[in-house]
C-alpha cells in the first residue's frame, strides 16, 4: 500500500516514515520545509516532494499512485493562531479542503488519515475528555480542526473518501526540535541553562504522549476498519506542568531554575484524554510511560545538540 505523509519532514511525519522503513514500506513525503528539515529524512528511502498544501496542482501531483493518506501537515501552535487567526485558517482548513478535493477527483483511496486536536477543539471541556463530549474551542487553532474534522465528515458522508481524525494529546519525542510545545522547549532551554517559563501557576495538566505510541496508533488507523470514526490518542493520564517541569529535571540532572509568568488566555486549563474508544476500535493501547519517554526523547536532544538550539529569549512554551 502506498503511503503520502503531508508534513512528513516535520517532527510527527518523520517518525512515522522511521517507523513505515522498519516495516518496508517506503512513504512519499510532501512538506514544504518551513517546519521540518529534509536532512531528517537522510538515509531513509522515502521520496521527498516539496510543495505548499493549498496549491492544488502540487498536491494533486503528490497523490499519483497513493492508496492511502496521513494528513499532518498544519500549523499547530495555538499562540500563533490567536495572533494571526486567517493564517490558521488558510493553511489548516483551505489546506485540508485543497487535499480532500483531490482524493475525490482521483478516488481509489483506502484511507485519510486527519491529524486533530482533542483539548484545542473541545475547549474547558472536563476530563476525561471522551469523543461524544460537544466541541467549544478556545482558539482559532482548535477551530480550525475542528472545521477539518468537519469536512472529513462531510466527505465521508458525500463522496465515501473514507476519512477519519485522530485527536492527538501533547505529543512529545525524537525530533521535536522545531516544536514550540512544551517538552522540547524545556529540553531547549535545560540545554541552553536558561530557566523554564511557566505561565500560570503551573497546575494546569496535559496528556503527553510518546511518538512512537502515536505511530503505532496510525498504522493500527491504516490497517483497521474505522472509516467515519474520530478517535482521541493519549496516554490517559493526567500531569500538571510543575510536575512535568520537575521530571524533566530529574531527568536531566541539570538543576535550571523556573520562571513564573502571567498566565495566557486561549489556553486550556485542564486536559486528558479518554482512549477506549480508540482501544475498542484500534487496539490502541500506549506503551511508553512519560519517564521512559522523557529518557528517551533527553538522549535524542543531548546527541543533537548544538544543533538543537533554545526558544527565543521571552518566548514561552506553548502547553497545548
Amino acid at each position: 500500500m502506498s503511503w503520502l505523509v503531508t508534513g512528513g519532514a516535520g517532527f510527527v511525519g518523520v517518525n512515522l516514515v522511521r517507523l513505515l522503513a522498519t516495516r518496508g514500506i517506503r512513504a512519499r513525503v510532501f512538506d514544504d520545509l518551513t517546519h521540518g528539515r529534509r536532512e531528517d529524512l537522510a538515509g531513509l528511502d522515502a521520496e521527498l516532494v516539496v510543495g505548499d498544501i493549498r496549491d492544488a496542482a502540487a498536491v494533486d501531483r503528490a497523490l499519483a499512485g497513493v492508496e492511502l493518506v496521513v494528513h499532518l501537515a498544519a500549523h499547530t501552535r495555538v499562540m500563533d493562531s490567536i495572533a494571526d487567526p486567517t493564517g490558521s485558517f488558510d493553511v489548516n482548513v483551505r489546506g485540508t479542503l485543497v487535499l480532500l478535493e483531490a482524493c475525490r477527483r482521483r478516488g481509489g483511496l483506502r484511507r485519510f488519515i486527519l491529524a486533530s486536536t482533542g483539548g484545542a477543539v473541545l475547549g474547558d471541556a472536563v476530563p476525561p475528555v471522551h469523543e461524544g463530549m460537544p466541541a467549544r474551542p478556545l482558539s482559532p487553532y482548535g477551530a480550525s480542526k475542528l472545521a477539518c474534522e468537519g469536512y472529513c465528515s462531510a466527505y465521508y458522508g458525500s463522496y465515501a473518501i473514507p476519512t477519519v481524525a485522530l485527536r492527538f494529546s501533547n505529543v512529545y519525542g525524537p525530533y521535536s526540535y522545531l516544536k514550540g510545545s512544551v517538552v522540547p522547549v524545556f529540553f531547549k532551554r535545560i540545554l541552553a541553562g536558561e530557566p523554564l517559563v511557566i505561565h500560570g501557576d503551573g497546575a494546569q495538566t496535559r496528556d503527553f504522549l510518546y511518538v512512537d505510541d502515536l505511530c503505532r496508533a496510525i498504522v493500527a488507523a491504516a490497517e483497521r476498519e474505522c472509516s467515519g470514526e474520530v478517535l482521541h490518542i493519549g496516554s490517559g493520564r493526567e500531569t500538571t506542568i510543575r510536575d512535568l517541569a520537575d521530571q524533566m529535571l530529574t531527568v536531566t540532572g541539570i538543576p535550571v531554575p523556573i520562571e513564573w509568568r502571567a498566565a495566557r488566555t486561549g489556553e486550556v486549563r485542564r486536559n486528558f484524554a479518554c482512549t477506549d474508544r480508540a482501544r475498542a476500535v484500534l487496539g490502541f493501547v500506549p506503551a511508553v510511560s512519560l519517564e521512559e519517554g522523557l529518557l528517551r526523547t533527553w538522549d535524542w536532544f543531548r546527541r543533537a545538540s548544538p544543533s538543537v538550539t533554545g526558544e527565543a529569549p521571552g518566548r514561552g512554551a506553548s502547553f497545548d
